[in-house]
Order: structure tokens, then sequence, then C-alpha cells
């Protein structure tokens, strides 16, 4: 049965979808020694596959791994960058770097810091990164100036970006400053600098941004040592499970969200 390779690559943990189409464009991949293109089909059990001319297949997937990283400044969240820049995997040792298929799931741009998750399991940065899901990230934001509580309640409610309103957000004050605030804010979606973009829009522009957590993957807990900036650690059993409930959780609730607007649907007509 054929498949489409970026696919093939991530359910091998070799890496993600989006560092396979990566991987394909900058010609490291070939199928029965022809350089691949993106879109292309295959079948495992037939085609042969090549990364940097070294054969790959299902046997030879690593052990799967799950790590939290607390990522710096000036740190970029890609396996590789074309301009030289430090990326998240160069703040791993050699051995867990190469050959596992290790990557982020997800960004933070370069100037943020905070949580960030790395792992080889294609499958489960599909279905995270993925815009039907919605996992729910923290960050404590430092913005110029003391935004009214007026304009707080509006970033709760959504505010427009590029003609398409964000979702709601949990958004509070947590200590006025001199001339600053530091706010925490809790997105179910990852739009490109979103929380940057916003707060400049309102006129409050970003000092510096955070992440604390992923869902309830904290960089602090009881149970795990703090993380400083460019250390990591694994995940525990209970936040893998956790992350993979996170892939299902979504599809029924619009499962039930369907549901309901249909039976709106039927009180409108009676």
């Amino acid at each position: 049965m054929e498949v489409r390779l970026q696919k093939i690559l991530a359910q091998w943990g070799i890496a993600s979808r989006r560092e396979a189409e990566e991987m394909i464009r900058h010609s490291r991949v070939r199928i029965n020694g022809v350089l691949a293109h993106l879109g292309q089909k295959v079948d495992p059990q037939k085609d042969a596959i090549a990364i940097d001319g070294k054969p790959v297949s299902e046997k030879q997937r690593p052990a799967l791994i799950y790590l939290l990283l607390h990522k710096p400044v000036g740190v970029v969240s890609t396996c590789y960058d074309p301009h030289g820049r430090s990326t998240v995997l160069d703040l791993l040792p050699k051995e867990l770097r190469e050959g596992s298929g290790i990557h982020p799931v997800g960004r933070l741009d370069a100037d943020s810091t905070g949580a960030l998750i790395l792992t080889n399991d294609g499958n489960l940065t599909f279905g995270l990164t993925h815009p039907r899901h919605s996992i729910s990230k923290t960050y404590h934001v430092l913005v110029k100036g003391h935004p009214p509580e007026a304009v707080l309640q509006m970033w709760r409610q959504g505010v427009m970006l590029e003609g398409k309103k964000t979702r709601t957000a949990k958004v509070h004050l947590v200590e006025r400053r001199t001339e600053q605030s530091l706010l925490e804010i809790v997105l179910q979606e990852g739009r490109n600098r979103q929380i940057r973009r916003i707060a400049k829009q309102l006129g409050y522009p970003v000092i510096q941004l955070h992440r604390t957590a992923i869902g309830t993957i904290q960089l602090q807990t009881l149970k795990a040592p703090f993380l400083s900036e460019g250390q990591y650690r694994s995940l525990t059993d209970d936040e893998i499970h956790f992350l993979q409930e996170q892939i299902t959780q979504p599809i029924k609730d619009s499962v039930e969200l369907r549901s309901v607007s249909r039976h709106e649907m039927a009180k409108k007509e009676e």
C-alpha cells in the first residue's frame, strides 16, 4: 500500500512531517536511488528509502523519546537553520540528536523562552500540531505600559489578525510595575507570533515572552527539578499519557459540537 513519503518518515520516528518535507526539499531523500519529490507516495514494503545515502527502514526505528526543554533566547525551534543559528537540537547530547529523529513539537520564536517538547514520535507531533487540536499553552508576558481591564477583556474575547479573529483566551494581570505589566496568558491556538502581534496591535508591545506550561506539563513542578535555560528532562509517563489523550479528545469535542449544532437547527426549524 502506497503512503506519502513524509508520513512514512514520521511514523518511523525519523522526522516530523514538516522536517521530512524539508529533508525532501534539500534533496536528502532518495527512493530506489532516485531523488524524492514532495507529495511522492511509496510502498514501504517494496521501495528502498535512503536519507543522506543511508538506507532507512521501520526495523531501524529508534526507541521513542519524549523530552521537555527550557528553550533559551536566540535559539531557533528547528532541526536545521540555513542561517547558521543555534537550534534546539544543539542543546542535546550527540547520542540524542543523531540518528534518533528527534524534533521539536511546534515552535517558540527565537526571541522567546520556555517550555518546548521534543520527540521522535511522528504521529504524536502530527496530532498535536494539527489545527483541529487545541492543547492549551501558558505564557508569562512582560509588556510595555499598563493595559486597562477593557483592553485585557478585548484580548480575552478575541482580536482580528489578518482578517481572522483569534480564539478566546485567558488573560489576567499578574504584576503591575513602574512602566511595565506582567500578564499570564493561556492560549488554545498557535498562530505565528500571535501574542506579540496582538500586544503590539493593542498598543502594549511585548518586552519578554516566556512559556511556562504546555497543557499540564510545566517547567517547574514539585515532582521534577526546575529546568534552567538550555536544560531538558524526560517526560513522565503521566505527561506522555496526557499528550496522547490530546490527540483524540478534540475529535470527540468536534463531534459533540456538530451534534449540538444540529439540535439547535432543529429547534429553529420548529
